[in-house]
């Protein structure tokens, strides 16, 4: 009995050439490819889904706008993080009433939680309000600094990839986020310190460079 074959995806770069001839459904078929990553990804700099909408709708016109620009060979998918991430902050920056808020995300979290027994009763109040701090210190720390724990503690982006997206030299990636934890850890520790694990640097983690 011969096994069906999955249908082969169109690589993204055949999807822009074709977008670039005047293909409608090319740049939907990227749109409907990429479109979950990015709302998750706005989502982590505003609680609304109707804004985040609307900014993803920004988002993908700035795609459609400048693919001519695209240097093929390079990573896609960091180019559209990188007008993301800019839509996102310039929108911010609009809203100068506004605080970036960002949403808590159980991977920012798991240094945290390790102390805490999951089968007490007191463990659901604790993770809440581990959040809730994680949220609010994240959100009073500079901009680049909240981007760049955005994108590597919750997006799992990898070292070169935030360079990428945030066309900044790899060293800088290293020592921005570095110094991003540092602070992190400094207002968890002088607000919360019942609540850094021991030994700890949260938010940190291991995984991919």
């Amino acid at each position: 009995m011969l096994a069906l074959q999955r249908p082969t995806e169109t690589p993204d770069n055949e999807l822009i050439t074709a977008v670039l001839e005047g293909s409608e459904a090319a740049f939907a078929q990227l749109v409907e490819r990429y479109q979950d990553r990015v709302f998750r990804l706005l989502g982590r700099y505003c609680r609304d889904p109707v804004e985040c909408e609307d900014l993803a709708q920004e988002v993908f016109l700035k795609v459609f706008r400048k693919l001519h620009t695209f240097q093929h060979g390079s990573a896609f998918f960091t180019w559209v993080y990188r007008i993301a991430v800019n839509a996102a902050t310039d929108h911010l920056s609009r809203a100068s009433s506004r605080r970036l808020r960002l949403v808590e995300d159980e991977a920012v979290l798991d240094a945290g939680t390790d102390r805490f027994d999951q089968h007490s009763p007191e463990a659901p109040l604790l993770t809440a309000e581990l959040a809730a701090v994680t949220r609010q210190i994240v959100d009073s720390l500079p901009e680049k600094f909240r981007t760049i724990l955005v994108l590597r503690e919750f997006e799992d982006l990898s070292y070169t990839e935030i360079a990428n997206v945030l066309q900044i030299q790899l060293g800088t990636v290293e020592s921005r986020l570095f110094r991003a934890r540092h602070r992190f850890k400094e207002a968890l520790e002088r607000l919360h310190p019942e609540l850094l694990p021991n030994g700890g640097d949260s938010p940190a983690r291991g995984g991919r460079r």
